[in-house]
């Protein structure tokens, strides 16, 4: 498997615009891409601002197709005025 991590900061303003739409777009990848098989989306306890995303993927292909798909490049183009910060970091299972 193809992990992906990513690590959010998101205006206090727009917490709850962002959840809505990282909900929609964890929903549709789950439902719309065969390669991808698990979409988490969490939120910091501590920080509200803070939400940390754990995604499995068949393989880097399916990653790639994802960051191609218009429902996440929509979902990007709506959020990216919102996020302070974004770190993505990828992995594979042993």
């Amino acid at each position: 498997m193809y992990i992906v991590t990513v690590e959010y900061v998101i205006d206090s303003g727009h917490i709850l615009t962002f959840l809505d739409a990282v909900l929609e777009n964890a929903e549709t990848s789950l439902h719309q891409e065969p390669g991808c098989h698990q979409f988490d989306v969490n939120q910091s306890h501590e920080n509200p601002t803070q939400f940390f995303l754990y995604e499995q993927f068949n393989s880097d292909v399916d990653f790639q197709q994802h960051l191609e798909s218009e429902h996440y490049l929509t979902f990007s183009r709506n959020v990216s005025h919102w996020v302070i910060s974004k770190e993505v970091r990828t992995w594979y299972s042993c």
